[in-house]
């Protein structure tokens, strides 16, 4: 009996997204191309788009695609999808480099700018947040009572705009994937998320299941998990991963050896203590006297830990920061802190605060700090609860935050130092999935699936049958 009303539920549930659509007929407008692959045909374009399909003949906003073909006249009809993770992150940078992706020898490839990220318009730019961290270290202020100042501006500026916050979250951006669909007449496509678009697809595969032909999910957080609730959990497993590899490969114990103990011991120890870097300022005259803790410091190490380039240098860079040979990595972190990036905030705040953050306890977040006193009060995210107060979205559908069941054939990737989507969120997605098979990448972190030569060949094997199982070495990636 639960299973039927379970399953009448999600009926219902895909009943109402398809009605939502109803009333608008999404648009294609060409446009420039905000970048090209060399040596494949490249065409630029616009969907048009209700900004709240709740209202289809209110506001509409421009999201950017670009469609890559593909040079083999026998090519398969089904084109591949991407969109990228974040949330925030632009999805178009690679289609640079695109003709080195196996799978474009048989198929095209669209790469979609969801909403409110870098290209799309409007954008969701919070430049006021920015502007807020960098005076909160110019003047040695409270970083995080500075960022609600730089919230609440940005959302005054947005709101004075036009803009409905509450729509930018993932039910929409799953209807604008299958409106590009239905826009371009694909009978049948395939789909690419990684991280935060990891989940993005599973609702796309929930609500518009008919055309989707496969799935691959590179480090997939999944809608139905609250990531805060255990990313500590998730850290502490990551930097496990990196102590036991040194204790098990390295020859110099007196440098090495108990390389967990004393990582635990000394970040447990600074507690709130602070420290101070003389910084210059690109194009300023005058240095600056900066304050910094036990936060940086770890955010340095997550920051190392989330490249599969610096994973070997992690030991040596944890004994630097214990021997208090700190300002190294400081000056390359306030480098970055001082320079712009290109994550559109205002459309994370939108996503986490609607999709995570409302089904999160706090009093579950802040347990995580007895488990791991040397991690204790470690900012792992850049939304929280009080950011979301100011922000002030409504929560998403609680469908939103179900489990996502599905026989479409999909294709799992994970690191196993991965210190935000660990393997086992693949875990989790495979137990819904029953025609999903598992790849875990040893000794690499997020997102290997797309970023390893390894991991490009069986995207490729994947899509050419979705039903074998994939057959990696066995070695570097191991499936189960």
């Amino acid at each position: 009996m639960r299973r039927i009303i379970l399953i009448s539920i999600l009926m219902l549930f895909q009943q109402l997204a398809f009605a939502q659509q109803k009333g608008y007929t999404p648009k294609i407008e060409p446009c420039d191309c905000a970048f090209k692959s060399d040596s494949l045909k490249t065409t630029c374009a616009y969907l048009i788009v209700p900004e709240n399909r709740n209202k289809p003949n209110g506001k509409t906003i421009k999201l950017p695609f670009i469609y890559v073909e593909s040079k083999n006249p026998d090519k398969h009809k089904d084109p591949v999808l991407y969109t990228a993770g974040g949330p925030g992150a632009s999805s178009l940078r690679g289609v640079r480099f695109i003709h080195n992706r196996a799978f474009i020898k048989d198929r095209d490839y669209i790469a979609f700018e969801q909403r409110g990220t870098e290209f799309a318009l409007p954008r969701l730019d919070c430049f006021e947040v920015n502007d807020a961290i960098k005076e909160a270290y110019r003047r040695n202020l409270n970083r995080d009572s500075m960022v609600l100042v730089g919230v609440r501006a940005c959302r005054k500026r947005l709101t004075a705009q036009g803009i409905d916050l509450s729509a930018y979250n993932t039910i929409e951006n799953a209807a604008d994937i299958e409106d590009l669909r239905r826009a371009l007449k694909i009978d049948s496509i395939n789909l690419i998320g990684i991280s935060y678009s990891g989940g993005l697809m599973m609702t796309v595969m929930r609500n518009y299941p008919q055309h989707i032909r496969s799935v691959v999910l590179d480090s997939a957080l999944p809608g139905f998990v609250n990531y805060e609730e255990d990313a500590m959990f998730s850290i502490n497993e990551a930097f496990n991963k990196i102590f036991s590899n040194c204790d098990r490969d390295s020859t110099d114990k007196a440098l090495y050896g108990n390389m967990k103990q004393r990582f635990q011991q000394y970040f447990s120890s600074i507690g709130d203590k602070n420290f101070y870097l003389n910084y210059k300022e690109k194009d300023k005259q005058d240095s600056i006297h900066i304050r910094y803790n036990r936060d940086e410091l770890l955010d340095v190490l997550v920051n190392k830990l989330q490249s599969n380039s610096e994973l070997k240098n992690l030991p040596y860079i944890i004994n630097q920061l214990i021997a208090g040979k700190h300002r190294a990595y400081m000056k390359e972190y306030f480098d970055g802190i001082f320079s712009s990036g290109n994550t559109s905030n205002g459309m994370r705040y939108s996503m986490y605060c609607s999709e995570q953050m409302a089904y999160a306890s706090q009093q579950v977040i802040d347990k995580q700090d007895d488990f791991f006193p040397y991690l204790a009060g470690f900012h792992f995210n850049n939304v929280d609860h009080p950011i979301c107060n100011c922000w002030n979205v409504k929560p998403v559908d609680p469908i939103a935050k179900a489990p996502v069941y599905s026989k479409i054939p999909v294709l799992l990737g994970s690191g196993d130092t991965d210190p935000y989507c660990r393997p086992y969120y693949n875990d989790l997605i495979h137990h819904y999935m029953p025609n999903s098979q598992r790849l875990l990448f040893t000794d690499k972190t997020h997102a290997p699936t797309l970023n390893t030569r390894e991991g490009d060949q069986l995207i490729a094997q994947f899509l050419a049958n979705p039903h074998a199982p994939v057959k990696p070495d066995g070695k570097k990636v191991i499936t189960y």
